[in-house]
């Protein structure tokens, strides 16, 4: 029973503990101090220990219900994507309509697919959107709060005093919203283009999204809410994107590679189009002789016949220019009975005539 404390050693050895005034024992302790020592020593380090790590910590919540599987990075880089794509949205329905309509990038957020389908209006207009080769499908929500009076627009009405409706779209409606899906998707393809070559095309279009499950209610989505305003009207549309049809290309969505990405598809895509645009131009070619300088006087009593003389020598190269800048030099001569130029080389842009 030697190695039991007492009440009053755990009292003393408490209160020696509170203080701070409790020592380190030495290697051989002898009698009542040892006891009293011992425990203290393994005590004070693991107190102060376990305090300093707790203040250290970055602690915050965490849902397992809507875990972000999306990185920042990514996100930023899915907004610049949907950002192209409102602007060209916006342009297609300008020139297809004959008005100004305005189209931007609102919200994005990482949702699971049950809050963002409770979220939705009943009846909505609700499109399944296929994105080949990805494999599962988008939703496309389009707001009757602007599908009408696009479809006003186009049946020649003001927009003045248009009532909104609260019910499924009709047959003739549906026909006229697939001719705004069409341009939508249009854009979203070319948008898509720099990221990887996806066809999206228009599945299904239901009026109730309640009843429309393409992935689990739990599943992680990315949803792209954008605004669209035409002259005094306004209303939403939203892209849901779930989390496995946009895995594979996950990776490519980081900014830096993206942005690489993009600038070198851009750069190959321009430079075929500009030397397609540019094969079948017509250019001026001009041969000079030589030059030099004679005064007026002398100019206005040439006559057929007459000699001018030059610093160049018959045997040096002519230039050849190109709408008016130097391009080749070389030498004439006749070819099949016509006169031709041989090109010997590239000719220097500040290179005398």
């Amino acid at each position: 029973m030697s190695d039991v404390l007492d009440q009053a050693e755990v009292d003393a050895l408490l209160a020696a503990v509170e203080s701070g005034s409790l020592g380190v024992a030495s290697p051989e302790p002898a009698g009542g101090s040892s006891r009293s020592a011992g425990p203290s020593a393994q005590l004070e380090p693991v107190l102060y220990t376990y305090s300093a790590n707790i203040e250290e910590q970055d602690v915050r919540n965490y849902d397992f219900k809507r875990p972000e599987r999306v990185s920042k990075d990514q996100m930023r880089s899915l907004e610049a994507l949907h950002e192209t794509f409102a602007r060209s949205m916006g342009a297609s329905l300008s020139g297809f309509l004959r008005t100004i309509v305005e189209c931007r990038v609102a919200t994005i957020e990482q949702l699971t697919y049950s809050e963002f389908i409770h979220a939705l209006p009943n009846p909505t207009c609700f499109n399944l959107l296929e994105a080949a080769p990805l494999e599962g499908q988008l939703c496309l929500e389009l707001s009757p709060l602007i599908i009408y009076p696009i479809m006003d627009r186009l049946l020649g009405g003001s927009n003045a005093e248009l009532y909104i409706p609260q019910r499924p779209l009709t047959a003739i409606e549906l026909r006229l919203v697939r001719r705004i899906t069409d341009r939508a998707l249009a854009c979203l393809t070319e948008s898509w283009a720099d990221v990887a070559q996806v066809n999206f095309t228009l599945e299904d279009t239901e009026s109730n999204p309640q009843l429309v499950q393409i992935v689990a209610p739990n599943e992680v989505v990315v949803v792209i809410g954008f605004e669209i305003k035409m002259g005094a009207r306004a209303g939403t549309m939203s892209l849901c994107i779930p989390f496995n049809v946009i895995e594979p290309v996950i990776g490519r969505l980081t900014a830096q590679n993206w942005f690489v990405y993009s600038r070198r598809t851009h750069r190959e895509d321009q430079t075929k189009k500009i030397v397609g645009s540019l094969r079948h131009a017509k250019v001026e070619l001009q041969c000079y002789l030589t030059e030099t300088r004679i005064t007026v006087s002398d100019l206005m009593h040439l006559r057929p016949g007459d000699i001018i003389q030059t610093e160049k020598l018959s045997g040096d190269e002519l230039i050849l220019r190109i709408e008016g800048k130097n391009k080749f030099a070389g030498r004439i001569g006749q070819y099949r009975g016509n006169r031709a130029f041989q090109i010997t080389r590239n000719a220097e842009s500040d290179e005398r005539l």
